[in-house]
């Protein structure tokens, strides 16, 4: 039950951030819709802000080399909206010494 709990807090705060974001910049956002890219939201769900990154990969060489798929421009949006750096999509092994 306590992860429950806290797991709505942490969707509940998303929807939060980027409706007040959204509604502060007086736009909505576009591409969260499967079926219908153009359809536009002027306050999202948590699950379809979340479904956005579904086809993030990681991927782990034989060489020992990680990729990682790059970011595209509505989930760098969500992040902006989100107040969330990109720099968490990085990787520290990934960063070159």
């Amino acid at each position: 039950m306590f992860l429950l709990t806290i797991s709505l807090q942490v969707f509940t705060l998303i929807e939060f951030v980027v409706y007040r974001q959204l509604a502060a910049q007086k736009q909505s956002l576009a591409g969260l819709y499967e079926g219908n890219p153009k359809r536009t939201t002027e306050c999202p769900t948590a699950e379809r802000l979340l479904a956005a990154f579904r086809e993030i990969t990681l991927y782990f060489h034989q060489d020992g080399s990680t990729e990682i798929t790059p970011l595209n421009a509505l989930q760098q949006r969500i992040l902006t909206l989100m107040k969330v750096p990109e720099s968490i999509y990085i990787l520290p092994s990934l960063v070159p010494d």
